[in-house]
């Protein structure tokens, strides 16, 4: 039964990530309702609460997949569950097309 189970949840995983959430995305849509994220993700999508992650810089991909997830129920966490179950699939692909097209540099700390 583990194995099925882990089998239907690899093809789930799969099929989440072939849905080429970015095909009809409104960037600009995305970031106007970004504006609701603000709170925690903060104003460029990073984080400002000390329990939210940054969203500026994921995949398309992987911001699609959680956003789907908190909406369904497979993944809870107390404010996204909520906020998710709001969102249309045209909503969640417009938010990870914002959010995915944020340009995240990082500075290697310089070592002596």
């Amino acid at each position: 039964m583990i194995v099925f189970a882990s089998r239907v949840a690899a093809t789930l995983a799969l099929s989440v990530c072939l849905a080429a959430p970015g095909a009809a995305a409104d960037i600009a849509a995305g970031k106007k309702k970004a504006g609701e994220c603000t709170p925690c993700h903060g104003p460029n999508g990073l984080a400002v609460a000390p329990d939210a992650p940054n969203l500026a810089g994921d995949s398309v991909y992987y911001l699609t997949a959680q956003l789907k997830a908190f909406r369904s129920g497979a993944r809870k966490h107390e404010q996204m569950s909520i906020i998710a179950k709001g969102l249309s699939d045209e909503e969640i692909t417009d938010l990870a097309a914002w959010f995915s097209a944020i340009e995240v540099k990082a500075t290697l700390p310089k070592m002596n």
